[in-house]
């Protein structure tokens, strides 16, 4: 049997040094723009029953998730998804909290992806929930609510742009209610919207009888841009059921262009996410330098009522390892830095070296002071100029103090 004990499994990685920070730096500042505005942190489990994702809302393919199974038999899962959870919590711990309950999180989410695709299958993802909150003043603090985070992260100098993309999730099930259509079929449709593959999706599309709702889902992939695509959506729609969340986007778009610069944010009725539990708006963010949305939302009503406890929600979740990989490809993470100073004991001055070492931090002039472990001179020297550590301070009776050829 082959021994794995020093790999990784597909999918997931060590960070070091550098990757590691990125992602710590990424998280105080999201953390800092939710805390700001009245959200709470929260944590769900690492591990839940399957039957929190087996909801035909939930749209997180069985064959996607890591399960396994407990003492007792029952089917368990491995995080694949943030959402589901904290309305699960909302629904029963938090079932006497006032509404709206805010809420905010940092955790990992597990999901098995196809080994040719390069997605990790481990992701760390910080996000909101507005729990118990409908309406366009809702919406409006969701959004911008990213935009702030997403800003935060340009002030920083974490990423030099961003574009927030709005959608309507209601459009696109007002147009594949009047098809004929299998849910395998609706579900091809969708991903090649999303991924705007015209070719597929017209050779899906041919297959169909002629209906009005099919010549707008063709148009989808190319529906986006400013207040135009919804000029234009509205007169080829056709139908009350169509047009009633285009009337609802050009209102809540408007509003938001007050909040957020025009060049941030922008319509796109081809966003068609595959979480089947959004009702309403939907939306992701682009950075320069990702490929991939680095944030995801929407709203969900009827979510918390597959839990007992109805309530109109919303929220979003930040990628964050994209954002890392966005701030480590520009240079914006700063490296692992050395020790300025290496403390070394003499035999028996063990205890001194420590104290003086924490002095030095005390003072806060020395930058990162190290006490050396060395039992001997001669091998502090040699780690000191291994590590590129100008300054070695020898504590006996007296301190002496060494520079080092690096």
């Amino acid at each position: 049997m082959k021994n794995y004990s020093k790999l990784t499994p597909e999918g997931v990685r060590d960070l070091l040094f550098e990757e590691s920070v990125a992602f710590e730096m990424i998280q105080n500042v999201l953390s800092s723009v939710y805390c700001g505005r009245g959200f709470h942190k929260v944590s769900t489990p690492g591990i839940e029953f399957y039957d929190v994702f087996a909801l035909p809302q939930a749209a997180v393919p069985l064959e996607r998730m890591f399960k396994f199974s407990d003492s007792k038999g029952r089917l368990l899962v491995v995080r694949p998804d943030s959402t589901l959870p904290i309305a699960r919590m909302a629904a029963t711990r938090l079932k006497n909290e006032p509404y709206p309950i805010r809420l905010y999180y940092a955790q990992r989410i597990y999901l098995s992806n196809p080994g040719l695709t390069g997605r990790p299958n481990e992701v760390m993802q910080s996000g909101v929930e507005l729990i118990g909150a409908s309406g366009k003043r809702a919406d409006l603090e969701v959004v911008t609510t990213a935009a702030q985070a997403l800003g935060r992260l340009m002030e920083e100098g974490y990423i030099s742009d961003f574009r927030i993309e709005l959608g309507h999730a209601g459009f696109f099930k007002a147009l594949v209610s009047r098809l004929d259509i299998t849910e395998e079929e609706r579900e091809d449709i969708r991903a090649f919207i999303e991924s705007k593959n015209y070719s597929a999706l017209n050779s899906a599309l041919d297959k169909l009888s002629p209906n009005p709702s099919v010549q707008v889902i063709r148009r989808l992939p190319g529906l986006f841009g400013g207040e135009e695509v919804l000029d234009e959506a509205y007169s080829i729609c056709g139908t009350q059921e169509a047009q009633k969340p285009l009337l609802y986007l050009r209102e809540l778009f408007s509003d938001l262009k007050k909040c957020i610069p025009e060049n941030r944010i922008m319509i796109d009725l081809g966003l068609v996410q595959r979480n089947d539990y959004y009702s309403d708006i939907v939306f992701s963010a682009y950075v320069e330098g990702s490929g991939e949305p680095v944030l995801t939302g929407g709203r969900y009503d009827g979510l918390l009522e597959k839990f007992g406890r109805p309530a109109p929600s919303s929220g979003f979740a930040v990628n964050i390892n994209a954002l890392a990989s966005v701030m480590l490809k520009g240079g914006k993470c700063p490296s692992k830095q050395s020790p300025s100073v290496l403390i070394f004991a003499k035999e028996g001055y063990e205890t001194a070296a420590v104290a003086f070492a924490q002095s030095l931090l005390n003072d806060g002039d020395c930058g990162i002071v190290e006490n050396s472990v060395s039992d001997h001179l001669n091998e502090a020297l040699c780690y000191a100029r291994d590590k590129g550590i100008a300054r070695v301070a020898i504590v006996g009776k007296e301190t002496e103090w060494i520079e080092v050829d690096v």
